[in-house]
């Protein structure tokens, strides 16, 4: 199959929706990111890679990095995880307050935010340098040592994180946050602020396309039963309120974040991401996802 063409061949097919929707501007440091840039990387398991565009762009991961928290996290509690977090869909927009109080504390899953500020909690009490961890875990996954926190981003959530407050204060409240709160969000807005090109996602993401390979890092396992349920809950949980659109239109597990970026997997077969800022009212890239719904349609390979 010449994947090269066909990815030409689906930019040129997107490209009527390029001046559509706008960037996160609600976190001031990605207000200020070029809307106008599109990047793709397309890595088949077992050496061969094609790419377009801006695909070696560091951009900002945002909620990319819940899939790699989630994952240490996991090797820490393992199944204790989930008595603290749910595993299905939310139906609500990522930062909602109100289905985590009707559900007392507990998020519906790891990738809504309320979700993941309890995976930074984790990591705080239990990991002796958290930010210095995840880190290192990021840049293993990715073969990459240059891969960098961006403390103006971090600063820029941290300065207008009032919803993502009240989030962990709610959570606090109902037993569901160990840590001070000022520490749980400085972490989980560190985590968010982790700059990667397309290519780096791409590449982090086979230690989760490599589902029959267990792999292993200072104390994160990735055994095959735990790549699978984290597969699923990509699946299921990975573009906020908008998953059940995503698996009918492109059907892979991945992940979005509010920096424009989209990640996703063919189990033992391939992994891809795309990276355009303009976003769509549910915060994921109007361009990423067309450019993978016509992909998968294209090559005919999802995973149903």
């Amino acid at each position: 199959m010449n994947y090269q063409q066909i990815l030409e061949d689906v930019y040129q097919e997107i490209k009527p929706f390029e001046k559509d929707g706008k960037q996160a501007d609600y976190i001031p440091a990605l207000a200020q990111v070029d809307p106008d840039q599109f990047g793709v990387y397309l890595n088949i398991l077992g050496g061969e890679h094609y790419s377009l565009g801006a695909y070696d762009t560091k951009f900002s991961i945002q909620s990319i990095s819940k899939v790699f928290s989630l994952a240490i996290a996991l090797s820490i509690l393992g199944k204790d995880l989930w008595t603290r977090i749910g595993k299905e869909p939310s139906g609500s927009a990522f930062n909602s307050l109100v289905q985590l109080e009707y559900e007392s504390g507990k998020p519906r899953n790891p990738f809504i935010n309320a979700g993941a500020i309890v995976l930074a909690d984790v990591l705080l009490s239990n990991l002796e340098n958290p930010e210095e961890f995840f880190i290192n875990f990021v840049r293993t996954l990715a073969g990459n040592p240059d891969i960098q926190y961006s403390q103006e981003v971090a600063d820029s959530e941290l300065s207008c994180s009032y919803l993502n407050a009240s989030i962990a204060y709610l959570l606090k409240h109902h037993g569901n946050l160990e840590n001070d709160v000022a520490d749980v969000l400085h972490l989980y807005c560190m985590m968010c602020s982790v700059e990667m090109s397309c290519k780096d996602l791409a590449q982090a993401f086979t230690a989760f396309a490599r589902s029959n390979e267990p792999f292993s890092h200072a104390g994160v396992n990735l055994t095959v039963s735990r790549v699978k349920r984290i597969n699923a809950i990509m699946q299921t949980c990975g573009f906020y309120d908008e998953a059940g659109e995503f698996a009918f239109l492109v059907g892979l597990p991945g992940k979005s974040g509010v920096g424009g970026g989209i990640v996703a997997l063919y189990p033992s077969k391939y992994t891809i991401a795309v990276w355009s800022p303009r976003l769509n009212g549910r915060g994921n890239s109007i361009m990423g996802l067309k450019a993978l719904e016509l992909f998968t349609t294209l090559t005919t390979e999802s995973i149903f």
